[in-house]
C-alpha cells in the first residue's frame, strides 16, 4: 500500500514490514524504517539483497506485495535518479533537461538547467547530442536531469556510478548543499563515503 499526500508528523516514508515479490521470488522481506523531512536513509547491501527494488518502492515506480508503504509527498516533489541515465541519446543535454522541465513545470527553467550544466561541468557540452557522451557525463547529465526540479526527496542508486574524481566531488557538493532543505534515501557500495551524512542506515541481507 502507498499513500501519498498525507503528513504523518513530519515523516516523508514510513516502512512497516514492506516485502516484494516478482512471481515465486521473494526480493524483500521485513524491510521497516522512518524517513523524516531531514533525514538521510544509507541503504547497503550485496548485489540481489534488493537495494534497487526498494529505491523503486520509495520512488513510487512500484508498489510492495505486502506491509505498508506510507510516503507522504506526491511524485512531482521526488527525484530519482535510476541506474540507467533515463535521458534520451538523441537529444543534446539541453534538449533532455528542457523537456524535463517542462514536464515538471519548473519556473525559470532555462536559468536552472543553466545553473547545474554549469555546476555539472557539462556547459561547454550542452549542444552535444547526448549519446556522443562518455558513461561519466551521462551520469552528470543524469543528476542534472534528477536535481532540476528542486525535489524534497531524492532516491539515488549507486548515484557515484562512473563518476571521475572531479565528478564525485561535485556530486559530494550537492549532496553537502542540499542536505538541510531535502530528504534523501542513497543506495551505495562505497558507503564511507557518505556515511558523514547518514541520519540512519538499513542494511539488506
Amino acid at each position: 500500500m502507498v499513500l501519498a499526500g498525507h503528513d504523518y508528523s513530519g515523516m516523508v516514508i514510513r516502512a512497516r514490514e514492506v516485502e516484494k515479490r516478482y512471481g515465486d521470488k521473494r526480493v524483500l522481506r521485513g524491510v521497516g524504517f522512518e524517513l523524516a523531512r531531514d533525514g538521510f536513509l544509507l541503504v547497503t547491501g550485496p548485489n540481489g539483497s534488493g537495494k534497487t527494488t526498494l529505491l523503486r518502492l520509495c520512488a513510487g515506480l512500484a508498489i510492495p506485495s505486502a506491509g505498508e508503504l506510507e510516503v507522504t509527498l506526491e511524485r512531482g516533489r521526488i527525484g530519482y535518479l535510476a541506474h540507467e541515465p533515463l535521458v534520451y541519446r538523441e537529444l543534446t543535454a539541453l534538449e533532455n533537461l528542457d523537456l524535463y522541465g517542462r514536464l515538471y513545470r519548473v519556473p525559470e527553467r532555462r536559468e536552472r538547467i543553466g545553473m547545474l550544466l554549469e555546476r555539472f561541468g557539462l556547459w561547454d557540452a550542452r549542444r552535444d547530442r547526448a549519446d556522443s557522451y562518455s558513461r561519466g557525463m551521462l551520469q552528470r547529465l543524469a543528476l542534472c536531469r534528477t536535481l532540476l526540479h528542486g525535489p524534497e526527496l531524492l532516491v539515488l542508486d549507486e548515484p557515484y556510478s562512473a563518476l571521475d574524481d572531479e565528478g564525485a566531488a561535485l556530486l559530494d557538493r550537492e549532496l553537502e548543499e542540499r542536505r538541510p532543505s531535502c530528504a534523501f534515501v542513497v543506495a551505495t557500495h562505497d558507503p564511507a563515503r557518505i556515511d558523514r551524512l547518514a541520519t540512519s542506515k538499513l542494511a539488506l541481507a
